[in-house]
């Protein structure tokens, strides 16, 4: 059992949810002129070469615990977890919205939740049991504009990237449930640097790292920036849920879609040309809402 310090998981929490509110943002804008794939082994090689270097300079990487008998099979969960999170969640923003995938991988710190309390025997209130319920009902209040075209199946290409997004939340979950396990014996920045090398590996024989050269300054500085997202933003989840009980990291993720949503209006408005922006009315607003206090409620449990 860890011993919980909310003044240092909070802020970490808080660093990684607008890292990651951003990320689908500036992704966007990189997938009309490079693959999913690219961009997915660019974050994954940026981010071995710059976290490997640092932590094995200064000696911090202890990759050996994760190959002992015991780490292995959660090491390997969790490595297949990530890697698949963030090829199906490149893949799926090429087809929908950035507001529309972090409503949806909203689902991932609920799942998380669920996989706990079956797995590492936490208990489930009727609070949490409500927000369960408000996620379920907000989903659709969120795509009441797109529901009929979803179930005709008319618009094919938004159904795909639903898919994949629903693919995405299930890996994020699995991953972050086996990566709990494992940092109570090692530290996360091992497992951190060891899925960097794994997807350096595993994506390069579908990446085209040379189609960078169509690139323009902003294209550089996008790029650029997600490998500095990948570096921040799991390194302050990684180390927020060691320091945080998981239930109180999940309650503050709850936050990102919303974050999205009004980055991405806001972008939308002042730079129409940039990011297709979710077309939303007040059901969807209220829907949205709906999905985060879903997801509040389900996190926090019987605490405050």
């Amino acid at each position: 059992m860890i011993q919980s310090n909310w003044k240092v998981g909070l802020p970490l929490a808080l660093t990684t949810a607008f890292m990651w509110a951003m990320l689908p943002i500036a992704m966007k804008g990189l997938l009309g002129d490079i693959s999913a794939a690219t961009v997915t082994w660019y974050r994954f090689s940026g981010a071995a070469l710059l976290a490997g270097t640092y932590y094995g300079w200064t000696r911090q990487l202890h990759l050996g615990q994760l190959f002992t008998r015991r780490l292995l099979p959660l090491t390997t969960l969790a490595v297949l977890g990530l890697l698949g999170n963030y090829i199906a969640y490149a893949t799926g923003l090429s087809y929908i919205t950035a507001g529309a995938v972090q409503v949806l991988i909203q689902l991932a710190p609920l799942l998380l939740l669920i996989a706990s309390v079956i797995w590492l025997g936490e208990s489930f209130s009727p609070r949490q049991w409500m927000g369960v319920l408000m996620v379920a009902v907000g989903l659709p209040l969120f795509f009441n504009q797109r529901l009929e075209e979803l179930l005709s199946g008319s618009n094919a290409d938004y159904l795909i990237g639903v898919g994949f997004i629903l693919i995405a939340a299930v890996t994020w979950a699995i991953y972050g449930l086996f990566q709990k396990k494992i940092v109570t014996s090692t530290r996360p920045q091992s497992l951190l640097v060891l899925i960097y090398l794994a997807g350096t590996l595993c994506f390069l024989p579908m990446a085209d790292p040379l189609s960078v050269v169509r690139l323009d300054w902003l294209g550089w500085a996008l790029l650029i920036f997600l490998t500095a997202n990948t570096l921040i933003a799991y390194g302050a989840f990684a180390k927020a849920m060691a320091a945080w009980e998981a239930s109180r990291v999940s309650a503050t993720l709850a936050l990102v879609p919303l974050m999205t949503l009004g980055l991405s209006a806001l972008i939308g408005a002042l730079w129409p040309d940039y990011i297709e922006v979710e077309p939303l009315n007040w059901i969807s607003w209220m829907g949205a809402f709906a999905v985060v206090a879903g997801s509040l409620f389900a996190a926090i449990g019987r605490g405050r």
